[in-house]
């Protein structure tokens, strides 16, 4: 029986087995912020216990940073400190750190992409659940809880049981405005959140292949929202070319090497997997949510289900949604694009076309926030600060953000807020708000109109 592409990827890093139980897992990379990795350096103190392998870590500050002046001191006491505390933890265990203001930085599942940490073939981990992004190359990447950040420091490995595979596959070719935010928003809105529970996804078919590197993270980056551990995607020719090049990739012959194991990964014709999902790119559209998990969505042209019971009409009451209601020309005040889902260079160009030569709307505050250092110097250098300046947009510093309003950037209790990130939970971008997920060109698209409006029957030359 062949081998599925995580299988391969797994078994080449297997250490050891206990009989009829877990594995021990060697960790090729290990990603840290300044969140959830304070804890874990201080199990490893009080134990006496060194990091393991220093130089295959490497740390960002992003969740809790400012987007705003960030040349200044930081102003948040709680904030200041969690970065001051990374940093000498780094220091003193002689891990590479991109703080804040270096031309590195970013948030970690943008920043490590982009300058070539992120490889196929890899294991990879970080304290984050959205560390499933990196799977778009074709590695095992996952998030991990704090005492096993603590575990990764101190053997590079973990202890693991051995998830089952599940496969999606989408064939066909998308409609114009459907981008792969829409794309894994269809996939999780029929699936719901829990049909990956216990299952690392592969993602197949036409419509990922075809995809740039920047949407299949956008597509990996959400897996753990319909349960999974992770998702994959085989890498290819679109991969390579990502990766070569890059600050930290194999250079020269070393690269041409990397790439021929590289071609051996994808998934072989005879492999079997656990379980497996086909949908038609034809069916899918632009997307919205309307309630308080990203399952709750639904094509931006049809009318929010009617389903009774309780969790479904307490998520309507949260978002003051009445069941059959269409989200055409509801009005939004705040539209936020950003997070590791969706703020990379491809997203603001999209926006950038869409926006070019309009106005955004009086009433609406539109918060473009940058994954990285590299991706804002390319947004300036590329002219489309100018387009969103002139546009009324407000182009902070790179950052978490609003995602997750860890910082200053909150949408106030009551507010609906358009945001490109990933969770539209209760509260989760500001107390009371009230966060609809969907793609950079939606979102753009409300803030010029002040509301949500269909971008299907209207004519978009995309990028």
């Amino acid at each position: 029986m062949g081998k599925t592409l995580f299988d391969k990827v797994w078994d080449a890093h297997v250490v050891d087995t206990v009989t009829d139980g877990p594995q021990v897992l060697y960790i090729d990379k290990h990603l840290i912020h300044e969140v959830t990795s304070p804890q874990a350096f201080n199990e490893l103190e009080d134990r006496g216990i060194p990091v393991f392998r220093p130089n295959q870590i490497v740390a960002t500050a992003d969740h809790n940073t400012p987007t705003l002046n960030q040349h200044l001191p930081i102003a948040d006491k709680r904030s200041r400190h969690q970065l001051e505390q990374l940093s000498k933890n780094c220091k003193k265990n002689a891990i590479t750190l991109y703080q804040l203001g270096h031309k590195y930085n970013g948030i970690v599942h943008v920043m490590a992409p982009e300058l070539g940490i992120t490889q196929p073939g890899m294991t990879m981990v970080c304290g984050d659940s959205h560390t499933s992004t990196h799977g778009a190359f074709g590695a095992i990447a996952f998030g991990i809880g704090t005492s096993q950040v603590a575990q990764v420091f101190a053997s590079q490995c973990l202890l693991l049981t051995k998830p089952k595979s599940l496969r999606v596959t989408v064939n066909g070719t998308l409609k114009k405005g459907v981008l792969p935010k829409d794309v894994i928003l269809y996939i999780i809105s029929k699936l719901g959140t829990n049909a990956g529970t216990g299952y690392f996804c592969e993602y197949a078919g036409d419509v990922f292949k075809n995809m740039s590197m920047e949407g299949r993270m956008t597509v990996c980056n959400m897996s753990i929202e319909m349960g999974a551990r992770g998702g994959m995607i085989a890498p290819d020719e679109t991969t390579f070319a990502y990766v070569k090049g890059k600050e930290f990739a194999p250079q020269g012959e070393a690269f041409d090497k990397k790439v021929t194991y590289w071609k051996t990964l994808p998934t072989d014709a005879d492999a079997i997997f656990d379980k497996e999902y086909t949908f038609d790119a034809e069916d899918i559209a632009p997307m919205v949510t309307y309630g308080t998990n990203p399952g709750m969505g639904i094509k931006i042209s049809e009318n929010i289900p009617i389903e009774d019971n309780s969790s479904f009409k307490k998520s309507l009451a949260y978002m003051n949604f009445e069941a059959g209601e269409s989200l055409i020309n509801k009005p939004i005040n705040y539209v936020f694009i950003g997070s590791c889902t969706n703020s990379r260079i491809e997203d603001f160009r999209v926006a950038a076309n869409y926006i070019k030569g309009k106005q955004k709307a009086d009433r609406v505050t539109a918060w473009l926030v940058p994954g990285s250092k590299q991706v804002e110097a390319q947004i300036i250098e590329e002219g489309l600060k100018t387009i969103f300046d002139e546009a009324g947009f407000e182009l902070r510093q790179p950052g978490c953000s609003a995602c997750l309003a860890m910082n200053d950037d909150k949408i106030p209790q009551g507010e609906y807020c358009v945001s490109t990130s990933n969770r539209n939970f209760e509260g989760r971008q500001g107390q009371g708000s009230r966060t609809i997920l969907a793609s950079p060109l939606v979102a753009a698209a409300t803030a010029v109109a002040g509301k949500i409006i269909d971008v299907t029957v209207e004519q978009l030359e995309l990028v």
